[in-house]
């Protein structure tokens, strides 16, 4: 921690850096209180409640996001922030390039590209990485931004709000490392990302009904089945998940 603090010193030596301790139990806040970095407590575990919080809390012209593993490479703020601002960007995201071999778990590089994949097949190849957790943020974003998630699906949430709303994004390239001895990120690849993969269905289902039902329709036409009844013909829909029947029958007269 103190490791990122300082880095971040050093690229941006006029910003006001702050540190949300999440009801840790490794010291962070007191490890956090010996440099100059502004220290606050939420005390819900979870990505989710503390990015909510910090975009409450927090009142500025641009925001950074990072994660505070010492994985990101800090000397690139500046590039983000001159990005987002000549260009009057809402959201740009540090892209992870490395040539480490430990810089990412086993199965992380897999399941990133799969989410991503999902996600541009829908939007569109506006993004080529999804699960960034360094980036900048105009305050119109943030101030606009309804988190709801709790964990680590957030980064899905800030990408489709982004391309569901049409803003204007860029990417920038970044170095990553591996976590420094004594630290480990807190991701878990298949727990986290299958939480990821259904709040992806979900958004999609909220934000692009249309197109969710359409790919459903295939189930849907193979479980309808029409039978005599009085009055007319009763047509009954099976639904592989929550639709607006509720599983119910609809009538037709």
């Amino acid at each position: 921690m103190p490791l990122v603090i300082r880095e971040f010193e050093t690229a941006l030596p006029d910003t006001s850096i702050y540190v949300y301790d999440n009801n840790s139990s490794d010291g962070t806040a007191e490890v956090a209180r010996a440099t100059a970095a502004i220290v606050r407590t939420k005390t819900m575990q979870g990505k989710g409640h503390v990015i909510r919080r910090i975009f409450a809390d927090i009142e500025a012209d641009f925001y950074i996001l990072v994660d505070g593993d010492a994985t990101y490479e800090a000397a690139a703020t500046p590039r983000l922030v001159v990005r987002a601002y000549q260009d009057g960007l809402d959201m740009v995201s540090g892209v992870r390039i490395t040539d480490r071999a430990g810089a990412y778990r086993r199965g992380h590089v897999l399941c990133n590209r799969v989410l991503t994949g999902l996600v541009t097949a829908v939007f569109g190849r506006r993004v080529s990485e999804m699960l960034s957790g360094y980036r900048v943020f105009s305050r119109r974003f943030v101030k606009s931004f309804p988190v709801l998630s709790a964990g680590f699906e957030t980064e899905t949430e800030l990408t489709f709000q982004a391309l569901e709303l049409a803003m204007p994004i860029a990417e920038v390239p970044t170095i990553y490392v591996e976590c420094p001895p004594g630290s480990f990120s807190r991701l878990r690849i298949y727990h986290d990302g299958f939480r990821i993969l259904k709040t992806i269905v979900n958004l999609v289902k909220q934000e692009r009904p249309l197109l969710f039902f359409s790919l459903l329709s295939p189930r849907l036409f193979s479980g309808r089945h029409c039978t005599g009844h009085p009055g007319g013909t009763r047509v009954s829909l099976y639904w592989s998940g929550s639709s607006p029947t509720n599983g119910r029958s609809r009538h037709r007269p």
